[in-house]
């Protein structure tokens, strides 16, 4: 084989294989890409906990809007999430009323929160961002852990927030105002579209 025919034939090995490499590259590429994934309303739930000295209990919503997005290196880049106001039940139609009104709920009938910096450490999340919550908003920081089983990816989160930090008047019971702390927990189900 003369040498302008070796590097002539050398010279379309390396275009074949230049071209094998850039037909693959896009399917590793979309394989990679980012992801916006929307909770499962079915399957996600907002608690939070309260005090009072006779008694503790808890409001539930079902109705939870959340959206995360997942980067190329598959962790959680941002986080945004809302619930009515008046889809937590607290197994009491008389107490969610009575906190529907020092809530505000028609002139302030949501909870938003939206991430500014998340940080994956393997399964541990901490997520801060801003809640906005009776009008107010005040920055915060969620502890989660996140779980990738079953073609799902599910959060569980906790924070606590001030009644006062969010200029709501204490509900009371026989004259007596609960604990201004509020315990919240999260739990958000996200189907995995990657798996």
């Amino acid at each position: 084989m003369t040498a302008f025919s070796y590097q002539k034939l050398m010279g379309w090995l390396l275009l074949i294989s230049a071209g094998l490499v850039a037909f693959h590259q896009p399917n590793q590429t979309a394989a990679l890409a980012k992801r916006k994934l929307l909770a499962d309303r079915s399957k996600s739930t907002i608690t939070y906990a309260m005090s009072h000295p006779m008694h503790s209990f808890e409001g539930v919503s079902r109705d939870v809007a959340c959206v995360i997005v997942i980067d190329d290196a598959n962790k959680v880049e941002s986080v945004a999430a809302a619930a009515k106001v008046s889809s937590f039940d607290s197994d009491n139609a008389n107490r969610d009323s009575h906190a529907l009104e020092k809530l505000e709920a028609l002139k302030y009938p949501k909870v938003t929160f939206a991430s500014t910096d998340v940080e994956q450490d393997g399964n541990k999340l901490t997520v801060a961002g801003n809640l906005t919550f009776h009008g107010v908003t005040r920055p915060i920081v969620i502890q989660a852990m996140r779980q990738d089983e079953n073609g799902q990816i599910t959060i569980r989160g906790t924070f606590e927030i001030k009644l006062s930090d969010y200029k709501v008047e204490k509900p009371s019971l026989m004259m007596v105002a609960v604990n201004e702390e509020v315990k919240v927990r999260l739990l958000m189900v996200f189907k995995n579209t990657e798996s």
